[in-house]
């Protein structure tokens, strides 16, 4: 898997491509970690447009970006999704928790719209 970083705006795109599963989840759990802890990524979005797999290893991760940012009253937001992606967020409940959306601009847009830690 590869991670990759922008910046538009006030908020953080971080970019994923190929897999993440229980090989890949701790280096995207480190990467997001320090993206959140460094104060910059409280605005974070997480671009999945090349994503081709996520296991439960890599939905916890998702599920601890949510928390830690709740606790400091940023957001997330999720963009991009193939269908078989968008199929395992929304059967797993995560798309209840974190908001999607087709696009980064939308996604950097919604996180405008959401309430702190949403």
């Amino acid at each position: 898997m590869d991670i990759s970083e922008d910046r538009k705006a006030d908020a953080v795109i971080l970019a994923l491509s190929g897999k993440l599963d229980a090989t890949t989840a701790k280096a995207f759990e480190n990467r997001i970690v320090t993206v959140i802890d460094s104060g910059a990524g409280q605005r974070l979005v997480v671009d999945l447009a090349q994503l081709d797999y996520v296991s439960s290893s890599g939905l916890r991760v998702f599920l601890l970006a949510a928390k830690r940012l709740q606790a400091t009253n940023g957001n997330i937001t999720l963009c991009g999704l193939q269908d078989q992606i968008r199929q395992v967020f929304d059967l797993s409940g995560f798309s209840s928790i974190i908001s999607i959306y087709g696009s980064r601009d939308e996604a950097i847009e919604g996180l405008s719209t959401l309430a702190p830690s949403q």
